[in-house]
């Protein structure tokens, strides 16, 4: 056998689809850890790569006796946990897909997803998620069979044990079954590996079908290196698309994937030691909280130490970022803006080199700590990381390479790298993926552009992205499809610039889903409309991206309030008093509430009122539909001024 050090390069080159990636990793990482999860007494215990391919083909082998066909549907409702990639891979291996869901899938979301998805398996995670999908069970009629991963089945339900289903493909494989070994030879690269239901909240979910040639293109074209020897610490959901795609880049790598949970992640990180995570902002705004609070119950000579040490170290660093070209450069400097910024840049790196270096022993080093000593980097997406903990870590020297992506793109289109670590980005496009900058409403491309001043960088638009990684389409909705794809272009719907660097910026969303820092997809409309039935609001629109919660804006219905008995001569006199304040946000908290099917991270937290009705031709289409980028710039001081608490209470 090959060893990994003389394969691992080659291994995501060779594989013909993502199951034959699984057979190679198994083959030539054959007693390399693969996955780690949390023993009784928190240590963790390891499965081989040898170990998850062949419990795979068993469980596989099983799976097929019980009627899977090629090219069918499994859904897979389960957290993280090795048991859910050995059943992601047992799937794949049979040529199936899965259709992956969290534990805390609702009743109504099973009902919808594992029916339209043409489920013929489901698999749950425990008793609580069983039972959810037995009281679903009448509306599931293509489903062949339930299958339990943790604990017992309730009695006479016909319900079977993923431990049973083991052990019979065991028997399958030692009586000479290898039916796996046909089924991975006929996969095709088109076919769909998995299909993953978009978080619809309270609007109709949509499945991505993603594609093995899709997932491959995302393994083999990793602008960073993995090796064997690297551990990845995994918190973030499994069945996300941008945790999937770093799964399995690091079972193409043949390191090995420790799960975690938020409870654990803090003592979990020293234990294990991580070089790698795929992040969200949420973890790392967390972790600067907790430093910041840290530092203010300290000494004032040690409150001293820190801020001497930040700021030597964020001088320094802006300095070395200028001279390696790693600042960021929206407008496009010239050559004398360079040379003057080259020579101040030098001279803070002369002032302050010798203070950092000695702080950043004393103090800093300590601060890198938290992570286990031996962190390369993270990768964090699934939202936009608050520029002021961005600039935290990356000048404290724990490394923040910011991606983006969506599930329909498999899902990175842009990430940062070493050589391209630009704060205030998103980085270069993902290799082999073409970006465009449309300008909205004209459909003209502003980037690249041969005949504009810096090809187009620097002009704002919106996104759009051909690649390999772009989604096969929406399950069972051409129309959908229709509407975000054309000549293979994907619309992301989110607003955006390349800069001189020549890396991605994004700006804000074009499209209407609101993306929550905490990674939470939110539709707009339903709660608009819900909004809307109040008789004292006429037009409103909720806001939110990156920010902690929802907020709206809201105009108030002032010929309803002339009737309620406000004497008000204007919109503008009614949106400034404090009554009518009171009485909309009372409104709100009744119209968005869980009485009226609305989730937690769905309510609307804070308001603001505006003096003037929105109106066709500025900030309404003809169709009277908001532009939600027209009214986010004309009233950005007003969200501004809704966000403050929450955004000040995470800043130095």
């Amino acid at each position: 056998m090959a060893s990994p050090q003389t394969t691992d390069r080659h291994i995501y080159d060779r594989a013909k689809n993502i199951a034959d990636l699984y057979r190679l990793a198994g083959e030539v990482y054959a007693q390399q850890p693969a996955v780690a999860t949390r023993a009784a007494g928190g240590d963790f215990k390891a499965r081989t790569y040898r170990e998850l391919y062949d419990q795979a083909c068993a469980l596989g082998t099983a799976f097929i006796e019980l009627g899977l066909q090629a090219r069918q549907q499994v859904a897979l409702i389960s957290d993280n946990r090795a048991e859910w990639m050995l059943c992601d891979c047992a799937v794949l291996l049979c040529g199936g897909a899965d259709v992956p869901r969290a534990a805390d899938v609702t009743v109504q979301d099973i009902s919808y997803i594992v029916a339209h998805s043409d489920s013929v398996l489901v698999i749950a995670e425990d008793k609580k998620v069983l039972q959810r999908i037995l009281e679903a069970q009448v509306s599931l009629p293509k489903v062949r069979h339930i299958i339990l991963i943790e604990g017992e089945p309730p009695e006479g339900s016909g319900v079977l044990r993923l431990a049973d289903l083991l052990e019979r493909g065991r028997h399958l494989r030692a009586a000479g079954d290898r039916v796996i070994e046909e089924r991975i030879a006929q996969i095709k690269g088109d076919d769909i590996f998995t299909l993953i239901y978009t978080s619809g909240t309270t609007g109709t979910p949509k499945g991505v079908m993603l594609t093995h040639d899709n997932m491959l293109s995302q393994v083999r074209y990793l602008p960073f290196d993995l090796t064997p020897q690297d551990r990845i610490l995994s918190i973030l959901p499994v069945w996300h698309s941008y945790e999937r795609v770093f799964e399995m880049v690091t079972i193409s790598r043949g390191a090995c994937t420790y799960y975690t949970g938020l409870r654990t992640v803090g003592e979990d990180l020293r234990k294990v030691r991580p070089t790698w995570m795929a992040s969200a902002p949420r973890l790392w705004e967390g972790l600067y909280q907790r430093i910041l609070n840290n530092v203010s119950d300290q000494p004032l000579l040690r409150r001293a130490l820190f801020h001497a040490a930040y700021h030597c170290s964020r001088e320094f660093q802006t300095a070395r970022f200028f001279l390696t070209g790693r600042k960021l450069d929206l407008e496009g400097r010239t050559w004398i803006q360079s040379m003057v910024g080259a020579v101040g840049s030098l001279a803070a790196m002369a002032v302050y080199a010798i203070p950092h270096a000695v702080l950043d022993a004393l103090v800093l080093k300590k601060l890198r700590g938290v992570v286990g000593g031996n962190f390369c980097g993270t990768v964090s997406g699934g939202g936009a990381l608050p520029p002021h903990v961005d600039e935290f870590f990356n000048y404290i020297g724990i490394p923040v390479l910011e991606g983006y992506g969506m599930t329909e793109t498999s899902p990175v289109l842009a990430v940062r790298t070493w050589r391209k670590l630009i704060i205030g980005t998103v980085g270069p496009a993902w290799p082999h993926t073409e970006i465009r900058i449309v300008e909205t409403g004209t459909g003209k491309v502003l980037y690249p552009a041969k005949f504009s001043r810096g090809g187009g960088r620097g002009l704002k638009g919106e996104i759009h992205a051909r690649g390999p990684q772009v989604m096969k389409g929406y399950y069972k909705d051409p129309e959908a499809t229709g509407r975000v794809l054309k000549d293979e272009w994907m619309n992301t719907g989110d607003i955006g610039m390349v800069t001189f660097n020549d890396c991605l910026k994004i700006l804000g969303r074009s499209k209407e889903t609101i993306v929550l820092l905490n990674g939470e997809n939110v539709e707009p409309v339903p709660i608009e409309a819900q909004m809307l039935e109040s008789r004292f609001i006429e037009q409103c629109m909720v806001v939110g991206q990156d920010e902690k919660q929802l907020g709206a804006l809201v105009v108030p219905a002032l010929a309803e309030l002339k009737v309620q008995g406000f004497d008000f001569t204007s919109l503008e006199e009614a949106a400034a008093d404090e009554r009518v304040s009171e009485l909309v946000g009372g409104e709100i908290r009744r119209m968005v509430s869980r009485e009226q099917g609305f989730k937690a991270f769905e309510f609307v937290q804070v308001w603001r009122l505006v003096g003037k009705p929105f109106e066709v031709g500025d900030e309404l289409t003809a169709t009277f539909k908001p532009k939600r980028h027209v009214i986010t710039e004309k009233y950005q001081a007003h969200i501004d001024s809704m966000f403050q608490h929450t955004r000040t209470s995470r800043k130095m």
